[in-house]
């Protein structure tokens, strides 16, 4: 039976070959990708794709920092096997928008995170959306509670006003420490430098 698998004998060195080179292509891509890092929780991650970076600095400098990571928000959390189906949906989604350079301008949910986000918020803050005293507070607080997404109100939270490729320059995330420590100046360059 496995013999039937194999192809014959004059092609056997061209089709392992051919098979090793691209088993490595994609174990180079997926290093490349840093594939292994969207498995973890580190917001640090999401700016692995440079169109996020706005997004990242935006949460950074937030409350939310302190009590949410990125998948906090932007995952659901009902089972672990709806968070890494969601999480792989929408990597293969952003991989290929951001491979294919057609990324928007403004960063914008789509209608499965919304629904995801919209569940997020609730499950978070729950105490405040059921809030008795809110309903004297906000008049239309008893009808809006549930009818409306969180951020018609709450807009800037976590990520403020300022969201798009063309704001980029004005939030530059510092690097981190391990990427300071890397030489960006190649060799080449310095010993031309010298001279």
């Amino acid at each position: 039976m496995l013999r039937k698998l194999l192809p014959p004998d004059e092609w056997l060195l061209p089709v392992t070959v051919l098979v090793g080179m691209i088993v490595g292509l994609g174990f180079y891509v997926l290093h490349l990708s840093k594939a292994v890092s969207y498995l973890s929780d580190d917001p640090a991650t999401c700016i692995n794709c440079h169109v996020m970076t706005t997004e990242y600095v935006t949460w950074n400098h937030s409350a939310h920092r302190n009590v949410a990571t990125c998948n906090d928000c932007h995952v659901p959390h009902d089972n672990i096997l709806n968070k890494y189906y969601f999480k792989a949906k929408d990597g293969l989604y952003h991989a290929s928008v951001y491979t294919l350079r057609a990324e928007p301008q403004a960063i914008t949910m789509r209608k499965p995170s919304e629904h995801v986000v919209q569940n997020n918020c609730i499950r978070c803050h729950a105490n405040q959306v059921t809030d008795a005293k809110m309903t004297d507070w906000v008049a239309s607080h008893e009808e809006s509670r549930f009818g409306r997404k969180c951020w018609e109100c709450h807009r800037d939270t976590p990520h403020g006003r300022v969201k798009s490729l063309s704001s980029v320059e004005l939030n530059v995330e510092p690097l981190s420490i391990k990427q300071q420590q890397k030489e960006f100046i190649p060799s080449w360059i310095k010993d031309q430098l010298k001279k």
